[in-house]
């Protein structure tokens, strides 16, 4: 095996770029002292390979190999890229396929990082405007690893791979370099082309977890800037989707996710992406609680012996009702050391045992990763408060509240280019915030398709989302026939729980003209839907975040939301004796949870829509033009990773 030797002069410049100890970090792993603070690598480096191990000592200007030196934005070498000279054309060894290597120079600028304090729940927002971090590129630059179970389009249940598919690419475009790692799924359905353009990295991992050892591959793609890496084992090449099947959740969702946490901590080590591996310099985000073993992992596995000690991580939660919790004689399963199980021990409230003799204890993996990460975010800063208080914390509120200085909430964006009413190939007509006259039409063909009286004058209601209880379809079904004595027509897509779909059907059946109901899913009639209807009704009992209301403000859609989460966060309720009776807010926003509020706001929707056109127009622009773009939300995101890294980790 050949190994590599550092060869030619080294050259030490001025530099401007400094940490906040005003100091370059030490590069333990590649044995470099701790730079003077005016000096930096001024040139490539020369790397040739050492055929000594061979016993042939030849040399030649054919074996050499030029790299650049990677570094982050305080200076700190990351890696380095391997390239040829002359010419710098490089063979991939994975496809064989020639590529050219491009220089690139980019000026590094001082870097300055003001001092935030505390962060609160707005923290975010207000530090990074004061930071005035440019539109176009980070200041400073790091390598993000996503782990998650789900990122479209290659996988899909909600809105965890909405956004595990659109934020690193809103990342990468900013100048950091981005990996998603993901169980690569094969169902046997056409979803399984979805990978078909991810290739074999020949690399296999031996992972020691479940009493025994498991040996799982990696596939990468390169799109949108992003490395796209898939954990390949054969637990995730069923039917169904990633978590279940018509039968329910599948027994052994503890070991596939176990798989992908303990494959995620290898990868950066040892994939060597675009000719370097990321490195132990690494910021982990991981998701939910199908990634939570990460943290639990730098801090039990790696950091002990010296990796992964520059490493941090953040923990995003999406929904902290799924815990993923098992029985505590499961702990032996996670390949964790045994005095580790206080991270993830866990003990039921007495009403929740199942009988006299049970004990309660088990393991919870999403109470692990909160003790273990470095800070926390969540989809909404609403969310962010939710989680601390006994109503939203799920039994883990005090724990949360104990690390609410290191939370924060970052609402989440929509793909502004795949929700544009201006260019959206699903609907008939097209509108902007300029000229909402298209709108009406997308409302009449919308009521042809689905045969109901073609009305533009009347109020057009939609639903699309889950049937189950959390999203207050219970609530939809009390208040049904009292909205059927108003006039309006109520149109409703989704599917869940088999009784509300009874329901549905029902509804339309006594409703002809007023009601009509989708069961299933279809994205193309979720696009028309959003279009052609005036009003979106979310009455859910708890929402993190919510993408619906976002959709349906950049159609010119009116939400109408209980108050909770990301709802009231991003739906402002309108006031009409606001500047100076021009009118402010973008929907109605209703509380508490009944059918009567619920009502009422629907209502007086309605005749807003009915008697005050030039009202309802100045909703339907301002919430059209509302930024709640993936580059918004990523520009937050810097901001919380620029505090993650200046404290050391918080389990060292």
């Amino acid at each position: 095996m050949a190994s590599l030797q550092i060869s030619g002069s080294v050259k030490f410049e001025p530099f401007v770029g400094f940490n906040r100890i005003r100091h370059f970090r030490p590069i333990a792993s590649l044995g470099f002292p701790r730079f003077r603070r005016r000096f930096s690598i001024g040139r490539s480096l020369l790397l040739r390979r050492s055929s000594s191990f061979s016993g042939d000592s030849r040399e030649s200007d054919e074996e050499r190999f030029i790299t650049d030196a990677e570094r982050d934005g305080s200076g700190s070498v990351l890696g380095f890229q391997l390239t040829p000279p002359g010419d710098q054309e490089t063979v991939s060894t994975s496809t064989g396929e020639i590529t050219h290597h491009e220089e690139k120079k980019e000026a590094i600028d001082q870097i300055v990082m003001a001092d935030f304090g505390v962060p609160g729940n707005r923290a975010v927002e207000e530090g990074a405007a004061e930071v005035g971090i440019p539109s176009g590129k980070a200041e400073v630059v790091n390598n993000l690893v996503f782990v998650t179970s789900e990122a479209a389009p290659y996988s899909k249940t909600g809105g965890l791979g909405d956004v595990c598919g659109s934020l690193p690419i809103a990342l990468a475009g900013r100048g950091h370099r981005v990996m998603v790692i993901s169980p690569r799924y094969l169902n046997g359905t056409a979803a399984d082309k979805n990978y078909a353009r991810a290739k074999d990295l020949g690399i296999r991992v031996t992972v020691n977890c479940f009493g025994g050892s498991q040996e799982v591959s990696f596939y990468h793609e390169y799109r949108d800037g992003v490395d796209w890496v898939f954990v390949d084992h054969k637990s995730y090449h069923r039917p169904g989707n990633p978590y279940g099947d018509s039968k329910g959740a599948f027994g052994d969702n503890q070991f596939r996710f176990t798989l992908l946490c303990h494959a995620a901590c290898e990868a950066p080590l040892v994939l060597p992406l675009g000719g370097f591996t990321y490195g132990e310099k690494s910021l982990f985000l991981v998701n939910d609680w199908h990634a939570g073993l990460v943290p639990i992992l730098l801090a039990a596995k790696y950091r002990p012996y010296g990796v992964y000690k520059d490493a941090r991580s953040i923990l995003i939660i999406h929904n902290l009702a799924h815990q993923g919790v098992e029985p505590a004689a499961t702990y032996t399963n996670l390949g964790l050391p045994s005095e580790w199980y206080g991270a993830v021990g866990w003990v039921f409230p007495t009403w929740a045992r199942t009988h006299a003799l049970d004990t309660g204890e088990a393991v919870n993996v999403l109470k692990g990763a909160i003790v273990t990460s470095d800070r926390i975010i969540t989809v909404s800063q609403g969310y962010a408060w939710e989680i601390t208080t006994v109503e939203g914390g799920y039994g883990l509120q005090d724990l949360l509240s104990s690390r609410k200085s290191v939370i924060n909430g970052i609402t989440n964006g929509i793909n502004v280019d795949e929700w544009n009413p201006s260019t959206d190939e699903h609907i008939p007509f097209h509108y902007s915030a300029d000229d909402v006259s298209e709108k009406i039409k997308c409302k009449m063909a919308l009521q042809k398709e689905l045969g109901l009286p073609i009305r533009p004058e009347c109020p057009m209601i939609g639903f699309i989302g889950r049937l189950d209880y959390q999203k207050g379809i219970d609530l939809i079904q009390t208040a049904g026939p009292d909205l059927m004595v108003d006039d309006i027509q109520f149109v409703m897509l989704g599917s869940g729980d088999p009784k509300y779909e009874s329901w549905m059907r029902n509804m339309e059946e006594t409703y002809r003209d007023k009601f009509r109901g989708w069961v299933g899913f279809n994205v193309p009639i979720s696009h028309r839907i959003t279009a052609g209807c005036d009003i979106l009704l979310m009455p859910s009992r708890f929402e993190p975040c919510g993408l619906n209301q976002l959709y349906a403000m950049r159609y010119g859609t009116i939400p109408v939301v209980h108050g909770t989460g990301g709802l009231r966060d991003t739906v402002e309720n309108f006031n009409p004796y606001a500047e100076g009776g021009a009118g402010a807010g973008t929907g109605w926003v209703f509380t508490p949870l009944s059918k009567d509020s619920m009502v009422s706001a629907l209502r007086l929707a309605a005749a807003t829509y009915r008697e005050y056109k030039q009202s309802w127009e100045g909703l339907m622009r301002r919430g059209m033009t509302r930024n709640y773009s993936w580059e918004n939300a990523a520009v937050q995101y810097e901001q919380v990773f620029q505090w993650v890294f200046m404290d050391p980790p918080y389990v060292s």
